[in-house]
């Protein structure tokens, strides 16, 4: 029963890199060093003499950082739903092959249940 299931990958290094942005990006200092940021960025006003030129720094600078947390989160998103989906799947499993033992004495409704449960498993796998 379990050879049909994918082999987990190990861990590249933007996978390690990834995780270890998540895991800085979740905590408050990340938000203390944006906070900081933007409170030394808001004086430079009185060094740069157009107000467009100023908020075109911040503006650029946040989006850029915005797009790259946003890919790298992601990631770390993905391979976290693949765990939970491969832990849900061996739950499952687990599950039919108990309804399986039980189904000697209970008949048809349970050996329809544990079809459906076996086929939820194999759509899940598909997707």
């Amino acid at each position: 029963m379990g050879s049909d299931r994918p082999r987990e990958q190990p861990p590249n290094r933007f996978d390690r890199f990834a995780e270890a942005v998540s895991r800085f990006a979740s905590q408050g200092v990340f938000f203390t060093a944006a906070v900081v940021v933007v409170v030394l960025w808001l004086p430079t006003i009185l060094f740069i003499s157009s107000v467009d030129t100023w908020q075109l720094v911040i503006n650029t600078l946040t989006s850029v950082l915005a797009f790259l947390l946003i890919a790298l989160l992601q990631n770390s998103e993905r391979r976290y739903d693949d765990a939970l989906h491969r832990k849900i799947d061996a739950i499952a499993s687990s599950l039919a092959d108990l309804m399986e033992h039980l189904d000697e004495r209970e008949g048809d409704a349970l050996r329809e249940d544990v079809d459906s449960l076996r086929e939820s498993i194999r759509l899940e796998r598909r997707m």
